[in-house]
């Protein structure tokens, strides 16, 4: 990450060489104070959600959280981590929990949960199953809590387009008994069949704010 007074020379001599060219007539510094302004904004960080009772330390890492045979409709989650300008975030744990398809959850020992460690590009990925509906959060859901070194810790939680809960339109229907305060956190599923069963997939990026 280059210093403030790095990426300005850098950006001032690319000026002067024409790599960077403004609408109208600006100096080096009002053009690298807009610039700077458009860095800030970046992007947004992923909205938080409640912890739930259920969350339990010392997870294993594991990338597979259901075994042949569980009940359930198969379905891959997976992401990027990354901080609010976008880039990688170094060192994420990323804890993942959720109900089995019942809505039950292993409180003895560790099914459905995983503290996973996203490889070199910021990537996590986990297979698991659908997870069940239950009365006290009939959304269902995936509980994620992800730290990492200077970065503020985030609790959150991911719901899927495609729950009856909703009602067909999550666009109108997400703060349906105050079960979900963000409609981005509600996302879409993709099914495809991988070999010859059907399965759901996820996407679920992480952006982590600076401590």
């Amino acid at each position: 990450m280059f210093s403030a007074l790095t990426r300005r020379a850098a950006l001032e001599r690319a000026i002067v060489k024409g790599g960077l060219v403004a609408g109208t007539a600006m100096s080096a510094g009002r053009l690298f104070a807009l610039w700077q302004k458009g860095e800030a904004a970046g992007v947004k960080a992923t909205p938080r959600d409640v912890l739930g009772p259920f969350y339990k330390k010392e997870a294993p890492d594991v990338k597979q959280l259901h075994k042949p045979g569980d009940p359930g409709f198969p379905l891959k989650v997976s992401g990027r981590v990354v901080n609010t300008r976008g880039e990688i975030v170094r060192g994420a744990r990323v804890d993942i929990w959720h109900a089995d398809h019942a809505g039950l959850y292993d409180i003895q020992g560790y099914r459905y949960r995983s503290k996973l460690t996203p490889g070199v590009e910021g990537l996590y990925e986990v297979d698991t199953i659908m997870p069940g509906h239950y009365s006290d959060r009939p959304a269902q859901h995936i509980h994620y809590l992800i730290s990492a070194p200077g970065h503020k810790t985030l609790v959150t939680q991911v719901y899927f387009a495609t729950d009856p809960f909703f009602d067909g339109d999550p666009d109108k229907n997400y703060t349906k008994r105050g079960i979900v305060k963000e409609r981005e956190l509600v996302r879409p599923v993709r099914l495809y069949e991988a070999p010859g069963t059907p399965r759901a997939a996820v996407s679920f990026d992480i952006v982590l704010e600076r401590a």
